[in-house]
């Protein structure tokens, strides 16, 4: 299992630097260079992630029928066609078909993808290699940015993305075509006369779940794209605002391990409410007492941050168990996927209005899915062994 964590946690660091974290970087040289603006290169980014999030279920589908060790190759693939066909792009047309690519190995080869595929293989017990994995992906930014930033500078944008589509050919390829190919055996449940209460309580247990993890990535998202201005309009000056913004990395590496040594015997549904109210607590921080609270909030923002990314992936897992987990994770994960997609815009929006405020926002939403999972963890019953 070791290998496995720290092969696949290298290829998922690659796959996130190389698509979620790559426009931040590169947008405005994408857009100089095209004569495009940049709100159009994050348009194009936008319908990525929304065709991600349509594909989501069917990536899954594919991951329970046929295995991680088939998908996440064909991820690596479309990966490194859509950034070759970015450092081609001549125009807004090519600009967003390179991302619709993107987006779809994005459905097929991020952490959704790669919790499926420990799920299928490991059964009940991923939740160790789940943590093991996005506690390796938490350099993700920490290494993208300064990378592509480096190669942009030095090469140029487009010999950056032809760096990352090599990366995933020459690095990624490899590692996911070796992935493990067994796959836990789990047990059928037998027909019972609660059959359909059953279902509802299922219906019931995945709404409340999707809710959650699209409150989580909406906040995530618009702090990952606002921060350094959220700061800013609580007071702090721009150099102070960046150096407490690059707190979140470190603080999302931290907290996943600390989940990974000291709290996988507590229950994900535990872990995760006390994430859901890490936003809202360093939020009430920060408008309490101003840009002094600046590097607490992201910090315990951070943290907050790291832990629930490890509860997209082991909540379902605890709650439902393995069989039929990859659809029922790219099902959970479309509601977040399309907030994800519109977050910047409608967090910038709700910023220009009603300024540090607009943080009462994503903290109601943390407040509301501590709340929901209080309630989900008395509905749930004992977790599903498979």
């Amino acid at each position: 299992m070791a290998y496995v964590i720290a092969s696949l946690g290298s290829a998922q660091t690659i796959a996130w630097a190389s698509s979620y974290y790559l426009p931040a970087v590169i947008a405005n040289s994408i857009a100089a260079d095209l004569g495009v603006s940049t709100a159009w290169v994050f348009v194009a980014f936008s319908v990525g992630l929304l065709l991600c999030g349509f594909a989501g279920p069917l990536a899954g589908r594919l991951i329970d029928v046929h295995g991680g060790h088939r998908v996440l190759p064909a991820s690596s693939v479309l990966f490194a066609t859509g950034l070759a066909s970015l450092a081609l792009a001549a125009g807004p047309v090519s600009l967003v078909a390179s991302w619709l690519v993107i987006g779809l190995a994005m459905a097929c080869g991020l952490y959704e993808a790669a919790f499926s595929t420990l799920a299928r293989v490991y059964g009940h017990e991923a939740r160790r290699s789940i943590t093991g994995i996005t506690l390796i992906a938490g350099f993700a930014s920490t290494i993208g940015w300064p990378l592509t930033a480096w190669l942009d500078v030095s090469f140029g944008w487009r010999s950056a993305c032809f760096f990352w589509a090599a990366a995933h050919l020459l690095i990624c390829l490899p590692i996911n075509l070796a992935l493990p190919r067994r796959k836990r055996e789990v047990a059928r449940p037998s027909p019972e006369p609660a059959h359909v209460q059953a279902d509802a309580r299922s219906r019931w247990m995945m709404a409340a779940l999707a809710f959650v993890f699209a409150g989580a990535w909406f906040s995530s998202t618009s702090m990952a794209a606002h921060l350094p201005r959220v700061l800013q309009e609580a007071g702090a000056t721009l150099p102070a605002a960046i150096a407490a913004a690059a707190l979140v990395g470190p603080a999302q590496v931290a907290a996943r391990a600390f989940e990974f040594w000291f709290m996988r015997r507590i229950q994900p549904v535990t872990s995760a409410q006390v994430a859901c109210l890490a936003h809202p607590v360093g939020a009430g921080i920060l408008l309490a007492v101003g840009a002094p609270g600046a590097p607490v909030f992201t910090a315990v923002h951070g943290a907050g941050n790291g832990v629930i990314t490890i509860a997209n992936g082991t909540l379902p897992l605890h709650l439902f168990g393995s069989a039929g987990y990859g659809v029922r994770q790219g099902v959970l994960m479309m509601p977040a996927r399309f907030l994800q997609a519109g977050a910047p815009f409608l967090f910038d929006i709700l910023l220009s209005r009603f300024g540090i405020a607009a943080l009462t926002v994503t903290g109601a939403l943390g407040v509301a899915s501590f709340l929901i999972l209080g309630l989900l963890r008395s509905h749930a019953g004992p977790p599903v062994k498979s």
